[in-house]
């Protein structure tokens, strides 16, 4: 079964992102601004932080539409590479295509495109940055002419972050959007630096920088006003369909577990792959893209709507594929399931209270003692106690060396809490980090799946 681990993602020290935004395209979200006269159409650079929820779709990160036959889009293509066209009167001006492709489903992606016609060298009027390396490799190359203006930041509207007018929208993550108007940055490092003792790309502050008139930076800190500008231009975007629940503290700087969509399935995902939907009457599983082989971990689901769900623990090295199959399918694996059961084996055996639609389920892993507890709206069950160590008063034994945290829908919508909840969260609680948003208190000494607490603990 594929894992991929987030390994750009930075796990202490420097500029902290506290939060980015999550977008879902079966939402239609995205941000909207008319633009004003630039400070130059000729001349200006958009950076952005993102993690992507889908491959083999369209996912458009910005564009502006005026018309059929003028428009500047940059995007995922529906194969995955990183497109940014400039379209004018029925033909494209400037247009790079890499041959690259961007899969990672788990990692937090730095994209900076610089848009500079002034320049004499053609091969260095459009130029693309990922993770602080200019791509060089392109299926397609087509540079723009000498002091050739972009339809995107010149005055008007339909200038969108995370979709067109209607359709491609953006799914995922979306992180410091920073937009400079004027300026086309020499390289990377105005938004981002290599960590001296790791080499991997982060971030860095922006507050320094000169937007220039149509400049912005949005940090997505403000849930009551997700599309502020804090540059201090007052360029303000226009939130559609996006709300205060699309805020999370999932950021490059802290990344946090979700759904693994490589997992091969015929799931539907949402809410940043931390939903599942599963239509037909059989099972499918997914489970969270960190794995874990020590340490303390919690994380809550919430069945939403169907027919029967299960939660639980697999071992990775016994999980070919989960085609039809369900959490405790395996020998090492462990599923509590709506009727109250744990699956073992595939096998089924007496464990706690049956739930339904609108509970809570809470699952705490014990890698460094290989128990596993589940609660059910905060009542662990088997008079479990996650506290008990090495005695397991209650907890499920495990025999694995490598597991995920997971969950499996049959005719059913289940979503996971790993700490940024897609599901409206009454009463809040953080693990012993202060990390993660639960709806139940975190056993003492458990922590969320992310990649501070992954670098402590993990």
């Amino acid at each position: 079964m594929p894992l991929i681990l987030p390994s750009n993602s930075i796990s202490a020290g420097g500029y902290e992102v506290a939060n980015s935004l999550r977008f879902d395209d079966g939402s239609s979200d995205n941000l909207s601004r008319t633009f004003g006269t630039p400070s130059s159409g000729t001349t200006w650079t958009i950076s952005f932080w993102v993690k992507k929820s889908t491959n083999g779709s369209a996912l458009n990160l910005c564009s502006r539409l005026v018309d059929g036959s003028n428009e500047d889009r940059i995007r995922f293509t529906s194969g995955d590479a990183l497109e940014w066209s400039v379209y004018k009167s029925g033909s494209y001006a400037g247009r790079l295509v890499t041959n690259r492709l961007f899969r990672d489903n788990s990692a937090w992606y730095n994209i900076i495109c610089v848009w500079d016609t002034t320049n004499g060298t053609a091969g260095d009027r459009m130029r693309m940055y990922v993770n602080g390396v200019e791509e060089t490799s392109f299926s397609t190359d087509t540079n723009p002419s000498l002091n050739e203006t972009s339809n995107f930041n010149a005055s008007g509207s339909n200038h969108r972050i995370g979709s067109v007018t209607s359709g491609e929208y953006f799914d995922g993550y979306m992180a410091e959007v920073v937009m400079i108007d004027g300026t086309a940055v020499s390289d990377a490092t105005s938004f981002g630096e290599f960590d001296e003792d790791t080499g991997i790309w982060k971030p860095i502050s922006v507050s320094g920088l000169t937007f220039g008139t149509n400049g912005f930076y949005l940090d997505f800190e403000n849930s009551g006003s997700l599309g502020a500008d804090v540059s201090g231009n007052g360029n303000n975007f226009t939130v559609n369909n996006l709300t205060s629940i699309d805020q999370t503290t999932d950021t490059p700087t802290n990344n946090y577990a979700t759904g693994n969509v490589l997992i091969p399935s015929t799931l539907t995902y949402s809410d940043g792959n931390l939903t599942i939907q599963r239509t037909t009457t059989n099972w499918e599983s997914t489970g969270s893209t960190i794995a874990v082989t020590q340490g303390k971990w919690y994380a809550e689901f919430k069945w939403i709507s169907g027919t029967f769900a299960m939660i639980g623990v697999e071992d990775m090295e016994l999980v070919s594929t989960w085609d039809n199959e369900f959490m405790g399918q395996t020998a090492n694996g462990r599923g509590y399931g709506w009727d109250g059961n744990v699956r073992n084996n595939g096998s089924s055996s007496s464990y706690g209270a049956s739930y339904s639609t609108g509970d809570i389920i809470g699952v705490a892993l014990d890698m460094d003692n290989k128990f596993v507890y589940m609660s059910k709206n905060g009542t662990f069950q088997n008079s479990g106690d996650p506290t008990s160590g090495a005695t397991g008063t209650g907890g499920l034994s495990l025999s694995g060396t490598e597991y995920i945290i997971g969950w499996s829908a049959y005719n059913s919508v289940i979503s996971a809490n790993f700490g940024n909840p897609p599901f409206t969260i009454s009463s809040g609680n953080s693990d012993g980090n202060g990390y993660g948003n639960f709806e139940y208190s975190v056993p003492e000494n458990y922590y969320s799946l992310n990649v501070k607490n992954l670098a402590e603990f993990g």
